[in-house]
């Protein structure tokens, strides 16, 4: 399907950095992305795929934070300027799904009218710090989440009553405590305000739990892109055993479990192990499990009392994996390693661990799951050399 080009053009471009919506073509943009992929693993890949792109790369983000603050004495919500603590006001992003971008302009105006004091970092005073609203792109199902620096929330109950009756597509309201002077948007305490304190969202047919902090792909569509490509690459035949580390809610394990003997999940994460457990038990799968563990820590021991894996599937943060890790997982000797990275440099960097320890990268597919800023996910196939 011919994707469209760029046509609109945002007005906070200048100001957030957080994209460069309006500065080159969509087009251009994919091809600049190939670029960079290319640049940071053709020494250890030479066969990467085009990247696969959006048909419409807008209002995608199913996962919406803003940050309040005051200008004057008026209330505002919206991102830090790039690189600093300035508050750019933003309404109606580009990439932010939409529904999202109007609930936090209404609790914007509800902060106001309830009069609820705006927490300043530099004093430490204050109670409302963040907003972050979370959708099932399938279900519709939204959480809104409210941050505040205290457990007293004055009238609580009336602000909520007004919340829904402004938006009553709201599924459930969550009150997230985080009394620390930290950069971090989450503290560790959720009190459920209204609904089930989470939501669902359905991934290639399988049903998924997502809490406040669980981590979940920001981009649904491209999502399901990019597990169909794990799952592809793995060339699983129903026997092999899958150990899915940084596994998060248990997503692309839980993906590759019809085609797998079993899959293992590994996260240090221990409420999202417990999502994971949780979504297990929702779509029946019975040859998977999930262990609240260090993937390093837990794969040596594995590897030290005979285990062995046959594909290892890693999805790790920005910053990448690490040489220990690699180690360990190639310790177990699988024949496939799926390295699924949002970062080209980081993996450049991996891969060649993964050289040193007897894995080649076969073939690797950009996927374009942030269109507009300057990031890019990748699913490389490593295969053991015999």
């Amino acid at each position: 399907m011919e994707k469209k080009e760029c046509v609109e053009k945002c007005p906070y471009v200048k100001k957030c950095g957080a994209c460069h919506i309006g500065e080159k073509s969509y087009a251009d943009e994919l091809a600049e992305k190939k670029k960079w992929v290319v640049e940071n693993i053709g020494k250890y890949c030479d066969r990467v795929n085009q990247v696969a792109g959006m048909y419409y790369p807008y209002h995608y983000r199913n996962k919406v934070h803003a940050v309040f603050g005051k200008r004057r004495e008026e209330v505002i919500a919206g991102t830090y300027a790039k690189g600093t603590h300035n508050i750019i006001p933003v309404n109606d992003c580009l990439i932010e799904d939409t529904q999202a971008s109007a609930i936090i302009q209404t609790v914007t105006e509800l902060i106001k009218a309830f009069r609820l004091w705006i927490y300043n970092e530099d004093t430490g005073r204050g109670l409302m710090r963040h907003i972050l609203v979370r959708k099932g792109a399938s279900t519709k199902q939204i959480m809104v989440v409210l941050v505040t620096a205290q457990p007293e929330f004055p009238h609580k109950n009336q602000f909520v009553e007004k919340l829904k009756a402004h938006h009553p597509e709201i599924t459930t309201i969550v009150q997230n405590i985080n009394g620390k002077q930290t950069t971090m948007v989450l503290g560790d305490r959720n009190k459920t305000l209204y609904g089930p304190g989470y939501i669902e969202d359905v991934l290639l047919g399988l049903r998924f739990r997502i809490s406040p902090g669980s981590f979940y792909q920001v981009n649904s569509e491209q999502t399901q892109v990019l597990y169909k490509k794990v799952v592809q690459a793995a060339g699983l035949t129903g026997t092999e055993t899958v150990i899915d580390t940084y596994c998060g809610i248990g997503t692309i394990g839980m993906c590759m479990h019809a085609k797998a003997g079993r899959v293992i999940g590994i996260e240090l994460n221990e409420q999202a192990v417990k999502d994971a457990r949780a979504n297990a038990r929702r779509n029946n799968l019975d040859h998977i499990c999930f262990i609240a563990a260090d993937a390093t820590e837990y794969m040596t021991r594995m590897s030290q009392n005979g285990g062995h894996a046959d594909v290892i599937v890693m999805d790790p943060p920005r910053s990448g994996s690490t040489e220990l890790f690699v180690k360990a997982a190639a310790s177990l000797r699988p024949r496939s390693v799926i390295y699924v990275s949002c970062n080209p440099e980081t993996l450049g960097r991996d891969l060649g661990w993964f050289a040193k320890e007897g894995y080649i990268a076969c073939e690797a597919w950009p996927i374009d799951m942030f269109s507009f800023t300057e990031h890019i996910e990748t699913c490389v196939l490593l295969s053991r050399q015999k």
